[in-house]
């Protein structure tokens, strides 16, 4: 199935070379969760703030809730200003 997979900030260093505008388009098996995108995309769990399903935040605990075709994921790192 097909997802829209975004990182921003820091985390757009583990997009696909072919990515562009922080996001790329991906087929995934189903039942893919939230986690394991992540993982399989090596991105660290410690660098991940904020997961967005669809627009919608999705806590650490539910971040293994599986994906459905043609889902967005977006995920920003946390960020310190000051």
């Amino acid at each position: 199935m097909k997802v829209t997979f975004k990182l921003y900030a820091s985390l757009g260093q583990y997009l696909p070379a072919d990515a562009q505008e922080h996001q790329i388009a991906l087929d995934v098996g189903p039942g893919t969760s939230p986690a394991q995108l992540l993982r399989q995309q090596g991105v660290p769990e410690a660098e991940v703030h904020l997961v967005l399903v669809n627009g919608v935040f999705i806590p650490p605990g539910q971040r293994d809730q599986p994906l459905a075709e043609g889902d967005e994921l977006a995920v920003w790192p946390a960020v310190a200003g000051g």
